[in-house]
């Protein structure tokens, strides 16, 4: 990994969206489960190899699946890889994940447009 600002270097992630200053993110959510995914390393949970292999066979999967690979789809397949590793560690229960997702629908959706979303 890259010491500079702790981030992985172009070829350990080497299909991530970027430009000459880092990571370039289009949602919030997508710059979020980056950063728990670096945390979740820097905390020993998993490799750089192990997160790249994951990744890969996400990708893999859903250009098989049909994903034209425009790069706009990266951040899904970074989130599912990163719960994916996480359930295979053990950091987390497939049930406590679905619930987690399900309270984050419904606090979507009963949530005003323009507001904060807060989970009960």
């Amino acid at each position: 990994m890259s010491s500079e600002q702790n981030l992985p270097t172009r070829a350990e992630l080497p299909a991530m969206p970027r430009d000459e200053d880092g990571p370039v993110f289009a949602e919030p959510w997508q710059a979020q489960a980056f950063a728990m995914t670096l945390w979740l390393h820097e905390q020993g949970h998993f490799t750089w190899p192990e997160w790249a292999e994951r990744l890969s066979e996400v990708i893999s999967a859903a250009q098989a699946d049909g994903d034209p690979d425009r790069g706009d789809t990266y951040y899904l397949h970074w989130l599912k890889a990163l719960e994916t590793l996480v359930a295979e560690k053990g950091l987390l229960t497939g049930e406590a994940l679905r619930e987690r997702k399900d309270a984050w629908d419904r606090a979507t959706r009963a949530t005003p447009h323009g507001q904060p979303i807060v989970l009960p």
